[in-house]
């Protein structure tokens, strides 16, 4: 009897055994049919249950940051904003191998195997608790908001507003966030926590979980607000900050009332994609770049414009062809009159790939061959990744708009061809804040993978 009830035990122990989740250490390699990269996804889960974690390229010697990390039943979504990437995949029934997709421009397929040799990451201890009595003056933060936000509608009918918090730890040790909402008066607009709070983070690149500021460090909250149907754009807007028992209302920011910009279509023709395109998670939102003294966003509302196929695909042939691309060669137009203030030409196009770059990346090639329009009232167009001996214009020309002023390419920092287009309020395509735009035609800017046919 004993033995029977031992046996029961052990069998009840067993089915009450939660099977294992996505985290853990994964290794995978990714065939981007110019080379084979080794990858491992490493995947931590903090107590309170948020996922997070990074992927290293072992060929690369990068450690590429994960900003989400979402599991729905067996399927587990991971994206990789800083590189403009996600995968998607499917965990078997032992939980030791995730198939997927990943997305970098082209749709290449992936597999990660759990490893059994490498021990998993442990989650980071989340510091101390924030109570009253350790900081009896309150939270140690200093709140800031760099940009005022500009309304814009996108070309779903709705209204946003995009801009970042600064939130900078001046206490001697670690503070954890818990919640961070953006107020309207008395009533909040926007409420982060959890996953979603983690998510909209951008901290230190080797960090998991990104609520955690380090004593002294800044962290940046991408707030990104899409406002009800007939809901006001409020005046103003103040942000409440909550760390254990304490919270924080400070850093008002006033809304702007510029108006965005209308410019017309940058490309003719149909069945052009808005990738990376204006959005929550798109990588151009959080690019928040160091330059020339100050931190800026130009590419805040950038999109990386490339030409589908009808059957779906932006190439057909020889992936490593750029005249295979539907995009390459196609004319670049002059979105409003205006003048050139700035050109680059020469630099050599890339072979397509995510990592296949014809020069090294730097400051004065990271926009390939390119082109800067000046529109007036402190806006200029920025056209990237140009074909070499294309452009049609030179610096103090006037062009008007819908004039040819280049072809589509893939150099500088690209994967294949495409155009890469945003406006700013300076000449510099990155030391310089990116401003929305509406776009003649449609119900308002394109938003993250929105499928245009441009008036000819």
């Amino acid at each position: 009897m004993k033995t029977l009830v031992a046996l029961s035990a052990i069998v009840l122990a067993l089915v009450q055994t939660p099977a294992p989740g996505v985290e853990g250490t994964w290794r995978g390699t990714l065939a981007t049919g110019a080379a084979n990269l080794r990858l491992v996804l490493n995947v931590t889960k903090a107590p309170d249950g948020v996922l997070s974690g990074s992927v290293e390229s072992l060929d690369q010697s990068t450690t590429i940051p994960i900003d989400a990390i979402t599991v729905t039943g067996d399927t587990v979504q991971i994206s990789l904003k800083v590189v403009g990437a996600t995968f998607t995949g499917t965990l078997n029934a032992a939980r030791t191998e995730l198939a997927g997709t990943f997305t970098q421009g082209a749709a290449l397929p992936l597999t990660f195997t759990r490893s059994t040799t490498a021990t998993p990451p442990a989650p980071a201890a989340p510091p101390p608790p924030v109570t009253a009595a350790a900081f009896p003056m309150g939270l140690p933060l200093d709140l800031r908001v760099p940009v005022s936000p500009t309304p814009f509608t996108g070309n779903d009918g709705r209204t946003y507003l995009a801009y970042e918090l600064h939130i900078t730890n001046m206490s001697g040790r670690d503070l954890m966030l818990d919640k961070v909402e953006v107020i309207n008066t008395t009533t909040p607009v926007l409420a982060l926590q959890g996953a979603d709070l983690n998510s909209s983070l951008m901290g230190p690149p080797a960090a998991t979980d990104r609520r955690t500021i380090a004593a002294g460090r800044r962290a940046v909250v991408f707030i990104w607000i899409a406002m009800a149907d007939g809901q006001f754009v409020p005046v103003s807007l103040h942000h409440r900050i909550t760390m254990g028992e304490l919270s924080l209302d400070a850093a008002v920011v006033t809304i702007s009332t510029q108006k965005p910009v209308v410019i017309g279509p940058p490309l003719r023709g149909s069945d052009w994609m808005a990738a990376n395109g204006p959005g929550r998670e798109s990588g151009h939102r959080r690019a928040l770049l160091a330059t020339e003294g100050s931190a800026r966003i130009a590419q805040r509302f950038a999109i990386d414009w490339v030409q589908l196929h009808p059957a779906g695909g932006t190439f057909q042939g020889d992936a490593k062809d750029n005249k295979s691309y539907r995009a390459y060669g196609a004319e670049v137009l002059a979105v409003a009159s205006g003048s050139v203030v700035a050109t680059k030409d020469g630099i050599p196009e890339n072979v397509p790939g995510p990592t296949s770059r014809a020069v090294a990346i730097t400051s004065e090639t990271v926009g390939g061959n390119h082109i800067v329009l000046d529109l007036g009232g402190g806006r200029y167009a920025f056209y990237a990744h140009l074909q070499p001996g294309s452009l049609k214009v030179k610096v103090g020309d006037r062009v008007t708009r819908g004039q040819v002023i280049g072809l589509v390419g893939n150099s500088g920092n690209s994967t294949e061809p495409h155009l890469h287009f945003h406006i700013s309020d300076g000449v510099s395509p990155l030391g310089s804040e990116g401003l929305p735009y509406m776009l003649e035609g449609t119900p308002g800017m394109p938003l993250q993978g929105a499928r245009v046919a441009f008036n000819k």
